[in-house]
């Protein structure tokens, strides 16, 4: 299954989940309450996502005449993507990392870190951005955005279903069962959480996929990322956990059942199938 497909398919099954809510509930004044909310607030964070980001790290944008090399690679890129030349940014930290926000193409920024202009090649610089700008060409911001707004709406709804088995509301055809209605209410935020994951983990490796035909050659990227694990592997992190699953790679990821929980693919996996492409 392509990572587009899984994208669609857990769209499905958060959508899918709302429904069955629904269904426990017996009406739909509660969800259609549940997903306005959801959406406000989701609509919010990903209008002025890149604002507050940026302010978060202390990112600053950087003119051609300060980083002509950095602009140079961007604008290349985004020739190959055939998309607007982003913003580009340099974060005062010294952890190696990179990530892309803005809420469409023509509002698009890359930021980079100062530690990863100090430890990447050219070429391995050139993978990194050409996944940045495979986000953007993707859309990922929206996507990701889409799916933490039905994750809301799943999580409001099982607070709603928890005080209405309590209270003794919601249905009342005689086939509902209060427990299982409970029981939906404590499994359905958990099972949201893994599926907005999974979404996430999905765009990382088309972003992967992307970005390697943008820049010409997987080596590049798969490279640059073994060099960055490795670092994050050595020397703590200097990232918000809200906004980890921005970058390119995740320092507060774990290994075997953590992994579920992960906003970002293992890092030898995105190598082995950068490595299998044929471009």
């Amino acid at each position: 299954m392509t990572s587009q497909l899984r994208t669609v398919f857990f769209l499905g099954l958060l959508t899918g989940l709302i429904l069955l809510f629904g269904r426990v509930l017996g009406g739909q004044q509660g969800l259609v309450l549940a997903f306005i909310l959801a959406l406000i607030m989701n609509v919010g964070s990903y209008w002025f996502s890149d604002k507050i980001v940026l302010a978060m790290y202390r990112a600053r944008e950087v003119s051609p005449g300060e980083a002509p090399y950095l602009h140079q690679i961007v604008e290349e890129l985004a020739q190959a993507a055939n998309i607007p030349k982003p913003k580009v940014y340099i974060l005062p930290q010294e952890t190696p990392n990179a990530f892309a926000t803005g809420r469409n193409p023509q509002n698009g920024v890359v930021a980079v870190t100062e530690g990863i202009l100090k430890i990447l090649s050219p070429q391995e610089l050139k993978g990194v951005l050409a996944h940045e700008l495979a986000h953007i060409k993707n859309r990922d911001i929206l996507i990701q955005t889409i799916a933490a707004t039905l994750a809301s709406v799943v999580m409001f709804v099982a607070n709603m279903v928890k005080w209405a088995v309590i209270f003794g509301f919601g249905s009342s055809e005689e086939d509902d069962h209060p427990l299982v209605a409970l029981v939906l209410a404590f499994v359905a935020p958990l099972a949201a959480t893994l599926i907005q994951l999974a979404i996430s983990r999905s765009r990382e490796y088309l972003a992967d996929e992307t970005g390697a035909k943008f820049c010409g050659n997987p080596e590049y990227l798969a490279s640059a990322l073994e060099k960055l694990d490795a670092y994050a592997k050595q020397v703590p992190a200097e990232i918000n956990p809200a906004t980890s699953h921005m970058f390119i790679v995740n320092p507060l990821t774990g290994e075997g059942i953590a992994s579920l929980f992960s906003t970002h693919p293992p890092i030898e996996e995105r190598v082995r199938r950068l490595r299998s492409m044929h471009i």
